[in-house]
């Protein structure tokens, strides 16, 4: 089943799950070729595995706690908490709560 992707306009809730969290999946909201936006779940104990992408990234901590795997050590993402990536950048994410993040990856043209 394809995901609904947001339209030019559309108002999207990103306010925390609460008890929905437990039962909720990863979710593209938008993309294009210069940007794309998805709802990052993260269960306590998963992880996904040392990975990059070419663009910039930004992850944003709705709700929860992660902690992103990088180069220079170990950062940790609670709820509220932002982080920005240099596209290219080895890192990986563990659910240390289960958390629903902002993913923000924003493509060169």
């Amino acid at each position: 089943m394809a995901l609904k992707h947001a339209k030019p306009g559309e108002v999207v809730d990103l306010g925390p799950l609460g008890n929905g969290l437990a039962n909720a999946r990863t979710s593209a909201i938008v993309r294009t070729p210069s940007f794309e936006a998805v709802r990052l779940i993260v269960p306590a104990g998963s992880e996904i595995p040392a990975h990059q992408v070419p663009g910039r990234i930004m992850l944003h901590c709705i709700e929860g706690r992660v902690r992103i795997g990088l180069a220079a050590g170990p950062a940790e993402l609670d709820e509220g908490e932002w982080l920005y990536l240099e596209g290219g950048e080895p890192h990986s994410v563990e659910g240390v709560r289960d958390a629903s993040l902002l993913l923000t990856i924003l493509f060169d043209a």
